[in-house]
């Protein structure tokens, strides 16, 4: 039983995924703070703004956990898998904080 074990993920994925979940935090935080910011009445708030916020976590979500399981089918390493789960929430959130910011 003499087996190679290849290892499952390199370095430089590591940091390419902290670089993806840093990106994604500091946009969350921003749109998090721009929504508050508009339901505590500091800046305008566009109508339907709450709604919003709430209706389009459950199809992100849903998103983000089909692709991840298409990744981890597919046999992809696991920063693979987390990086294609991190994929339509950082679309997501990145179009909010531009949509926001306007």
């Amino acid at each position: 039983m003499d087996m190679i074990l290849e290892p499952l993920m390199n370095p430089f994925a590591l940091l390419n995924l902290q670089a993806q979940m840093t990106s994604l935090v500091m946009d969350t935080h921003t749109v998090m703070t721009l929504r508050l910011m508009g339901l505590s009445g500091a800046i305008p708030a566009r109508r339907g703004e709450n709604n919003r916020m709430i209706a389009e976590k459950a199809p992100a979500i849903a998103k983000a956990y089909a692709a991840a399981s298409m990744a981890a089918m597919a046999g992809n390493t696991p920063d693979k898998i987390i990086s294609a789960a991190l994929a339509p929430l950082s679309r997501k959130v990145r179009a909010n904080r531009k949509r926001l910011m306007k």
